[in-house]
Order: C-alpha cells, then structure tokens, then sequence
C-alpha cells in the first residue's frame, strides 16, 4: 500500500494516538502504519478495531497510527458518536478514560489553530493552552468525576466542542492579563464547562431550526443553574463557579441569571461572555450558518456594544489580528 492513489493525487494522512481507536467499535475509515518509509493498511474501513489490534501495536512500541486526510470527517464523527460512552464505561481504568478524554481534546484544539486562529499564535500559545487542558483534565479524572462531563458529551458533542473552543479563546485572552497559573486554571476550567448545564436541557430545544418559544427561551435560561448544580461535589473555586453561573450576564445588566451588570461582572467572566458569542456567531448552529470573522466582529462591535466589555473586545480583536500582546 502507497502513499498515492496516483502521481498526479497524492494522498495525505494524518497522525492519530492508538488510544482513540477504541476496540470493537466499528471505524467508517481505514487504519495505516508507517512501515518501512511507507504507509501500509491495518485495519480496512467497515473492520471492527479489536482488543488484539490494539494488544499488537503496544507490544510493538507503535506510539502513533495514519488515517487519510480525505477520511478525517468519518474519524471526527466516530469521535462524536463514541467519546461519551467510552468516558462513561467504568470497565476502562480511569487513566484510559483520563487520556482518550486529553487526545480528544486535543484534536479540537488543533482544529481551532488551524482553522479560526492565526498560525503566528501556535508558537506563543497552543503549548501554554495544552498544559491547562491537561490540568483541567486531570482536575475532572480526580475521584472519578468525568461522570460530570461524560453524560454532557454524550447528550450534545457539538456544545462540547463549543465550550472547547470557548476555552481557547478565552485562555489566549487570559494570558495577556495579569494572571497566575492558578488563576488561568480555574477561570479556564470555568470555560470549559460553561455550558456543562445544557445537559440537562432537551435536544429538542438545542437543536431546534426554527425559532425558540418564550417558554423554549425559560427552559434554555436555566442551563446555567444546571451546571453549577451539576458541578456541585467537586471541589471548584468560587472564581470557577462564577465562571459557569455568570457567563450570560451583560454589561448593561439584561443577562441572566442575576441580572448583574457592569463592574459587578466578573472580569474572567466578560472574557467568557465575549468567547461564547463569538464562536457562536462563527459556527454553523441549527438555525444560523456561520458567519465569517470580520462579519461576526462587525456585528458585536456594532449591535452588542452594550453587552459586552469593550476593551476586552479590543484585546480579543488583537489577538485574531496575530499581535504579540504577551
């Protein structure tokens, strides 16, 4: 098996960590090694990964398997449709689940790099932002307590991702205030479970094309409350629980729950709030397509000045432009 389907198309591929294939579940792409200065077939698109296959690159030392670039929707899917139940299946050691729930991460994260921010911030900050994933990570592996994230992820992969990308956004915001480790930490854990409450919110609602009802609009409205409630057994910092109960408060004070406005939000907080909308407004939802940067910028810049903090925005806008503000 070559590299080329033919001189003139080259095929490209991409590394994955063996622990995201999991066993027995059935992959919709193929499997390759890199054997002998070429990519050679392992397991065949539509072939189950079993415990052997897995058995038999680890007794080899294979740290790293292929798959094509034109099969990397399929493998994102499968992530999707299997990383809830794997993170919920108490079979698996804790550190099994600990690192496919980093790797899973992490191809989230690549996929933002690559494609809504600009490459001059890799070097500057995609290492600092793994290391917080990681702990993170860690923080939610204590005490079993990725059964709080796992039912989240199986309920709606997509606000998952979302509150991934929300984090990336608002940890590169973080990182050009005068923050310690500690603190880029719990307001970043704030981030990446912001929206853990939509949970417990119907996929009716979440996924719904149309239009919202008031009373859909009530239902939505509660997801903050949710989170924190959910989050409640383990051991976060009040900065982290703001993190997640306030990330819908506005500046002019007609957010929710609270209704708190101005100084009285959290400035971690309006990081976050400025962070979700954004991506938001730059991801394809049920009932809007995506908007391009610039578009969604123009938008909170002159519809939503009211809402957010504005000098955050001006940092915010900084850092998409790719200036060093570190």
């Amino acid at each position: 098996m070559g590299t080329n389907i033919s001189a003139a198309r080259p095929v490209s591929y991409f590394p994955v960590p063996p622990v995201m294939i999991f066993p027995e579940v059935l992959g919709e792409f193929s499997v390759y090694l890199w054997q002998g200065g070429d990519f050679v077939l392992y397991t065949a698109s539509g072939q189950k990964f079993t415990t052997r296959h897995r058995q038999v690159l680890h007794k080899n030392g294979i740290k790293e398997i292929y798959i094509q670039g034109a099969e990397k929707p399929q493998y994102e899917k499968y992530i999707e449709r299997n990383l809830g139940k794997i993170l919920q299946d108490e079979n698996l050691p804790i550190e099994a689940r600990t690192k496919i729930f980093y790797e899973a991460a992490n191809v989230v994260m690549q996929n933002v790099f690559d494609r809504k921010l600009p490459s001059a911030l890799r070097a500057r900050h995609f290492d600092r932002i793994a290391d917080v994933v990681k702990n993170s990570i860690k923080f939610l592996a204590a005490d079993n307590s990725l059964s709080s994230v796992a039912p989240f992820i199986s309920h709606d992969y997509k606000t998952y991702t979302h509150c991934m990308q929300v984090f990336i956004y608002s940890v590169a915001l973080f990182q050009t205030y005068e923050m310690n480790d500690h603190e880029v930490f719990e307001f970043g854990l704030g981030a990446l479970l912001h929206d853990v409450g939509k949970a417990k919110i119907p996929k009716r609602i979440l996924n719904k094309r149309g239009p919202l009802t008031q009373a859909e609009r009530e239902i939505i409205k509660e997801h903050p409350v949710h989170g924190v409630s959910m989050c409640a057994h383990l051991p976060m910092t009040q900065n982290t629980i703001n993190c997640i109960l306030f990330h819908h408060e506005t500046m002019d004070g007609k957010g929710y729950p609270s209704g708190i406005k101005g100084d009285n939000v959290p400035m971690p907080v309006r990081i976050i709030t400025l962070a979700d909308i954004y991506d938001a407004l730059t991801t394809n939802r049920p009932y809007a397509e995506a908007m391009q940067p610039y578009e969604a910028l123009s938008l909170i810049r002159n519809e939503m000045r009211e809402n957010v903090d504005m000098k955050v925005f001006k940092r915010f806008v900084a850092i998409l432009s790719g200036a060093d503000m570190i």
